[in-house]
């Protein structure tokens, strides 16, 4: 089960030659791949391109008409080696995943591809997740285009030109013979627009003709000593031949203005930001004329030395807008216009930011310092971010920092709960984190983590720690990272070198933190996928021989199993798989069902949980040990008692963790549960009246006998 689905939106897709397709980036970029004959997709979700998975993944059909082959891989590794396909034969495929961290992954695949080079033409689809809306460590993708020349477009955030970045990177890898990065930002993922339609074409020659037709190439094999004629084709002939098709098809873009002695060069994933400023400046209006000429990078690897020394001339000064750290761009251009012995004045990362996002604001900050000195005739209007700035620093320190964490009622919560009873009980020990909604755990409340190294590293991580020890060890990671590469990477390397460390596998039926897509080890039956093979099993292959698979909501039997895990001696790796089903996706799925039972008139029992306020003392330690968004406090009712009360708002989903919090620390008493009944029969309103009146008398019973002891 996807975040979300889009079995309506791909229907879109059959559209044909003159039809108006609208819609998201994302969905665009699956008609312009069906457009240009791709034969193969294959990828690994990751935001911000999580979603063309999921619509992938939804156009099935679609893709089976045509013959198209579609793939969610293990990992960016397989993703990145479906390419191989495109090797031999004139077959055009794309591959998408996130970057960087995904890029990291699939290197090794982008190194061998790039050497060989390419007949049919590949297109990388990467999810650039730089800046403030990042999960990630903050790192560019031009840095693999630049070590293994592989060409980057880094397109318009409109739709009409990330269509057409689609259809030329096909045409740029054929003409060059070499793979391409097309690099979407989180906007250009999610903006909205339309183009003019295409047909959809069926890919000419199809894979059953090339499997049947097999071609072989030892010139394209990398292996000594065609390798090193590689390194000389990438440079003397693909890159010559990949920027005359730049000249040629005008992939870059210049937008004339009036004031022709100052310029800026952009990346192209920055346009729309920069036109912003400049109307903000009175230097643009909102339809995309400028009065600064722009030299927009549609390209931004290779470079095209004519275009930039054409461009610089006969301008005073140029100012470059690239985000981020090294300034790659910058050290090229600053090579051109030297080599060129063109004394335009090239203005980069001094008046911008070393790194981080280029916001609206750091924009316009950086332009106006620029024009100021470079263009006498430039006025800056009054900055009204100045007022937000001067109200942001009037409340901060009165609004409390909201950090991020895991969903009401989140299965994974109950382990972190029950791990910190354990340190309590027997002491801090060294947890060795990985990639995924776990990873919240290094925050408050449960403040439980040291380190984490990457996506289904978290045994890997705490490799080092194999030795003698009475406090062991421990690492997490999830289902999807354990499919991902942790069970060769963490499981098979402990097993191997005799590792005596607990690995716990929060199994919560899906990759939750890409957005909720089946694995492996799902539970739920997928009509193109298979699913239902058991991690414990899996591990148990490999020769891990204590395993246990426990309820994450149990937390009795939770602690249970990790006191057992921990201080057992001798028995190799030990894996923990704490299961139950992602409460997000268990929500998704049963409210619509819940809502349609409730109208048609069927009896519904919702269970609730709450606290009451007059046997809550006020500790909260319930809270400590749960965090729960549910879980919260409000004013006591006591006037004799100053703490506020715990309290479970309408929030709350039933999945009681607070109680067994509360039960399994030896807490106060103070919760309780409650079960909502829709459409109530009539047993149930007898049952209720019968209550009623129990209630009533021992109240009643209990203020007679107040009244009297007063």
């Amino acid at each position: 089960m996807a975040e979300r689905s889009f079995r309506k939106e791909v229907e879109k897709l059959r559209m044909g030659a003159g039809e108006e397709f609208a819609g998201e980036g994302i969905l665009a970029i699956t008609k312009a791949l069906l457009e240009s004959g791709v034969a193969y997709v294959g990828g690994y979700q990751g935001s911000p391109i999580s979603h063309l998975m999921d619509v992938l993944s939804d156009a099935q059909d679609i893709l089976d008409d045509l013959g198209v082959h579609f793939e969610a891989s293990a990992n960016e590794a397989a993703a990145a080696a479906m390419a191989a396909a495109s090797v031999n034969y004139p077959l055009r495929g794309a591959v998408t995943f996130k970057s960087t961290v995904g890029t990291n992954v699939a290197s090794d695949a982008l190194a061998n591809l790039s050497s060989g080079g390419v007949t049919g033409g590949v297109v990388f689809i990467v999810g650039e997740d730089y800046g403030e809306g990042s999960s990630i460590m903050q790192e560019r993708t031009h840095a693999f285009a630049m070590k293994s020349q592989i060409w980057l477009l880094d397109p318009r955030p409109n739709v009409p030109s990330i269509v057409k970045a689609v259809e030329h990177a096909f045409e740029l890898s054929e003409a060059s013979n070499t793979p391409v990065f097309l690099q979407m930002r989180i906007r250009s993922c999610h903006v909205h627009g339309s183009f003019v339609a295409r047909d959809n074409l069926r890919p000419s020659p199809s894979l059953r003709d090339a499997m049947e037709n097999p071609v072989r190439d030892v010139n394209r094999i990398v292996l000594p000593p065609v390798s090193f004629q590689h390194e000389h084709e990438k440079v003397n002939e693909r890159w010559p031949a990949a920027v005359e098709f730049i000249k040629t098809n005008r992939l870059n873009e210049v937008f004339e203005g009036t004031r022709d002695k100052v310029g800026i060069v952009v990346q192209g994933g920055l346009y729309n930001t920069l036109l912003r400023t400049l109307e903000r400046l009175g230097l643009a209006d909102i339809y995309g004329g400028t009065k600064i000429p722009i030299y927009v990078l549609n390209v931004a690897y290779p470079l095209v030395d004519d275009e930039v020394v054409t461009f610089c001339s006969e301008k005073d000064a140029v100012l470059l807008v690239e985000e981020g750290q090294p300034n790659y761009i910058e050290q090229n251009i600053n090579s051109i216009l030297r080599k060129s012995d063109c004394r335009t004045v090239f203005v980069g990362k001094d008046v911008f930011p070393l790194a981080g996002e280029y916001t609206a604001q750091v924009l316009r900050t950086g332009v106006v310092s620029f024009l100021r000195e470079h263009d006498t005739n430039f006025v800056a209007p009054e900055n009204p971010m100045h007022q937000v700035a001067e109200f942001v620093s009037e409340i901060d320190g009165l609004v409390p920092p909201r950090p991020p964490g895991l969903c009401t009622g989140c299965p994974e919560r109950p382990v972190f709960a029950s791990l910190k009873m354990l340190q309590k009980e027997m002491g801090d020990f060294h947890v060795s984190a990985d990639i995924g909604c776990h990873l919240f755990s290094i925050l408050p409340p449960f403040n439980i983590g040291n380190t984490t190294m990457g996506y289904g590293l978290g045994a890997a991580g705490a490799s080092a720690f194999n030795t003698e020890s009475n406090r062991p060890a421990i690492s997490i990671m999830g289902d999807g990272g354990f499919w991902h590469n942790g069970l060769t990477s963490g499981i098979g390397n402990a097993v191997f070198n005799k590792s005596d460390a607990l690995t716990i596998v929060v199994d919560n039926n899906y990759a939750a933190a890409t957005g909720g897509q089946d694995v492996l080890s799902s539970k739920g039956a997928t009509k193109n996928r298979s699913t239902q093979h058991p991690i414990e099993k899996a591990a148990q292959g490999i020769g891990v021989n204590w395993t246990k698979t426990v309820r994450t909501y149990d937390i009795g039997e939770m602690r249970k199993a990790l006191r057992e895990a921990v201080t057992k001696k001798g028995t190799g790796p030990k894996l923990l798989v704490a299961q139950s089903e992602c409460m997000l996706n268990k929500q998704r799925r049963e409210k619509p069902q819940f809502a349609k039972k409730v109208i048609s008139g069927k009896r519904v029992v919702q269970e609730r949980f709450g606290v009451d306020e007059d046997t809550c003392t006020g500790d909260h330690a319930c809270i400590r040990l749960s965090g729960c968004p549910s879980l919260t406090v409000k004013p006591n009712p006591d006037p004799l008692k100053r703490q506020p009360v715990s309290y479970v708002d309408n929030s709350c989903v039933g999945c009681g963790n607070c109680g067994e919090v509360a039960h399994e620390a030896v807490l106060c008493p103070s919760f309780y549960k409650t079960r909502l009944i829709f459409n109530p029969n009539v047993l149930d309103r007898v049952v209720w009246l019968i209550r009623q009146k129990i209630i009533g008398w021992l109240q009643n019973s209990a203020e007679k006998k107040r009244l009297r002891a007063a």
